[in-house]
């Protein structure tokens, strides 16, 4: 008896664990197809709508897409965006700062629901997070000292670059050009002051962000204006996050009747650019790529 007593007891603590961990939490976990068990965690579009608030993660560090002004404000053309998305889901709006190399990571455990932070669309990161229609095209670019500017990739042979850890520009480097000494950094602030302080050759990283930088930095010129292939910039969400997904996609579709991210580029972007930058080999409107 005393033995059936004790199988008794332990089944009832099995099933308290199950239902215990059944119960844990509000959000949802899904496989994030990589095969290697872990899984991301995510809050669906219910999920938000009851919390009131919508996260998103963005760049505290690169003017003029997503920075942190002077009156401890964020701004930029990502910060734009984040606003209205907040806005016409009927939330209040939570920044989160994040680093390049953090951007999937904050996905994966829930710390974010969308990623707005110059995030490039790429075959690897698709594996890992799940993109959204694109809003802006880009590729890569160097600056340089005025003093020894850096007009090819082939000029950096066994020169330092500097790049951000987690970037299309490390990546694209690492692969193609070996020979190149990459000395890298987690924020965009401590490669820019290493750049200043000649602590390397050259600085690598969206060409759209290398200009902005050199024109607001006197003494710097962006030698290689467009390196590697053109590519795209999109919202991301946690792998397996469908609803989250689908309503950015409809509402990228929508802004577009009004020409929204060619406003954002207007209030954000114009007044760093003026005249240096084509809007329309920058923008992408609705999602549709020309």
């Amino acid at each position: 008896m005393k033995k059936i007593k004790k199988i008794i007891a332990a089944a009832a603590a099995a099933a308290l664990a199950l239902s215990l961990a059944a119960c844990g939490g509000n959000e949802t976990s899904t496989d994030n197809g990589d095969n290697s068990g872990s899984a991301s965690i995510y809050r669906t579009l219910d999920d938000i709508k009851s919390s009131g608030t919508l996260k998103i993660g963005v760049f505290s560090d690169k003017n003029p897409f997503g920075y942190v002004d002077n009156n401890g404000e964020y701004q930029g053309y990502d910060v734009y965006f984040a606003k209205r998305l907040a806005e016409d889901l009927g939330t209040e709006l939570e920044l989160v700062p994040v680093e390049a190399a953090s951007r999937v990571e904050f996905l994966e455990t829930g710390k974010v629901d969308i990623i707005l932070a110059n995030f490039t669309v790429t075959d690897e990161r698709a594996e890992k997070v799940d993109f959204a229609l694109p809003y802006m095209k880009v590729a890569l670019g160097v600056v340089s000292p005025d003093s020894a500017v850096i007009t090819s990739a082939d000029d950096l042979a066994g020169k330092k670059l500097i790049v951000v850890k987690g970037t299309t520009a490390e990546t694209y480097f690492t692969e193609n050009y070996p020979d190149v000494e990459l000395v890298k950094f987690d924020e965009y602030n401590e490669a820019y002051s290493s750049l200043q302080d000649g602590r390397g050759d050259a600085f690598s990283t969206d060409n759209t962000e290398v200009l902005a930088w050199a024109m607001q930095n006197p003494g710097f010129t962006v030698g290689i204006e467009s390196l590697g292939s053109i590519d795209t910039i999109a919202p991301a969400v946690s792998k397996g996050n469908e609803t989250l997904l689908t309503w950015i996609n409809d509402e990228i579709t929508s802004l577009a009747e009004e020409n929204f991210f060619h406003n954002d580029y207007d209030a954000t972007l114009a007044p760093v650019y003026g005249d240096a930058v084509d809007k329309e080999n920058l923008v992408v409107e609705g999602g549709v790529i020309e």
